[in-house]
């Protein structure tokens, strides 16, 4: 229970800034893999010892990150104004209506979704996130994601990503042809077993739990539900042996005890994992929003297929002004270009400037952005769970039915 302290605070936050709430970056280290150092950050700023380097910006986020050192609010964002610094955990915590809206509020718990930049100089070891079971052992939420990738930036030295493993795997029923990599944890030879795309600037994936992955280095707007929870597959990453601990993250100590390395491979969907028709299943690309187009300005879909969480890009022409309609609380990234939106200031690239919580009053009633620069104004809008229930959906190869995972 909130005390009345906080209660008072959130309600100055909220009159201050009538429910469009200024957000901190969120800033997030890792400590097994190099940065790609295109956050925005001095070069020199990347760099934070022992913890790691500056890898991810987390925004509107309620999620603790977890890291082998533990700073208590790394991964939280907090709401900031003139007057007042309050955790988004704290303000939803102390009057989750105001923030949400009294319906939803009442049948969900929080804004149950996370979005991120990540950033990397070297693709992210094979990896693997909780399905609900697996995550309900050890307390924690399972993680759906998904993925969008950037125009205009720079992709990076391998600009590939490897998705699942060959079907033969699944149709023969050698599940165990991964286990010798997990047991000597000495190379990145279980790659081979995967299957690589290329990274595709304003293209995207939708990547459900239990999938196996392992990311390539372009920059990525990222999409998925409340966690930070999985497990590492891949020993040798970025020329070095990271710590065979990680292939033990967040598995249940007693079923590392019976299981040892084969703990891993119960959280393969090994049906998804080796569907011959990944691709067409799983990548998603923008799509035109029904009725959103105004003069000077629209918008698209870019995180679909999921009644979890649902992502939409505004973009919006030098001059222009767009009436802005929405069905919940979101959060949003100003990408580039600068305006304002219901009449706040904001402009890309500026973190600190860039990012705003969009309250369920607010989100829900017509609101005015408007382009006062000299290049499109581009921004991101994420949603959670329940929210836009008209996300468009994949319409599956290889089955005769259309499924929203």
């Amino acid at each position: 229970m909130m005390s009345g302290l906080a209660r008072d605070q959130l309600q100055r936050i909220l009159a201050d800034t009538s429910g469009i709430i200024p957000l901190e970056p969120a800033w997030v280290t890792r400590d097994w893999l190099p940065p790609g150092r295109r956050l925005g950050l001095d070069d020199a700023a990347y760099d934070l010892g022992e913890r790691g380097f500056i890898c991810e910006r987390w925004l509107g986020s309620t999620t603790h990150a977890s890291n082998r050192i533990v700073v208590a609010d790394e991964g939280l964002s907090y709401a900031r104004t003139e007057h007042d610094r309050m955790l988004l955990t704290d303000m939803i915590a102390a009057d989750p209506a105001a923030i949400m809206g009294p319906e939803y509020a009442a049948t969900h718990t929080g804004l149950s979704r996370l979005a991120k930049i990540f950033d990397y100089g070297a693709r992210i070891p094979y990896h693997i996130h909780p399905r609900k079971e697996h995550a309900a052992l050890v307390g924690r939420n399972p993680k759906d994601e998904a993925y969008y990738f950037p125009e205009g930036v720079e992709l990076g030295e391998h600009p590939e990503t490897f998705f699942g493993v060959h079907p033969w795997i699944v149709d023969s029923g050698s599940h165990d042809v991964l286990l010798p990599y997990l047991v000597e944890w000495n190379s990145d030879l279980i790659l081979q077993h995967s299957r690589g795309y290329v990274q595709v600037a304003g293209d995207g994936w939708h990547v459900p739990a239990g999938i196996l992955h392992a990311p390539g280095t372009a920059l990525t707007v990222e999409l998925q539900e409340d966690s930070d929870a999985m497990l590492m597959l891949q020993a040798l990453n970025a020329g070095k042996i990271i710590s065979k601990e990680m292939l033990f993250t967040d598995v249940h100590p007693d079923r590392r005890r019976l299981l040892g390395e084969r703990a891993a491979l119960e959280w393969v969907d090994w049906e998804a994992n080796g569907d011959p028709y990944f691709y067409e299943n799983h990548h998603i690309a923008p799509s035109l929003v029904a009725g959103s187009e105004q003069p000077g300005g629209r918008e698209e879909w870019l995180f679909s297929n999921s009644l979890k969480f649902s992502g939409i890009r505004l973009t919006l022409d030098p001059g222009a002004t767009y009436s802005s309609l929405d069905k919940g609380v979101h959060n949003i990234l100003v990408f580039s270009g600068q305006g304002t939106f219901a009449g706040v200031p904001v402009k890309g690239g500026e973190p600190g400037s860039d990012e705003l919580l969009v309250c369920y009053e607010r989100a829900t009633k017509p609101l005015t952005v408007t382009n006062t620069g000299r290049e499109p104004l581009v921004i991101v809008k994420f949603f959670g769970l329940d929210i836009n229930l008209d996300t468009p959906r994949i319409t599956r190869y290889g089955d005769d039915t259309e499924r929203i995972r």
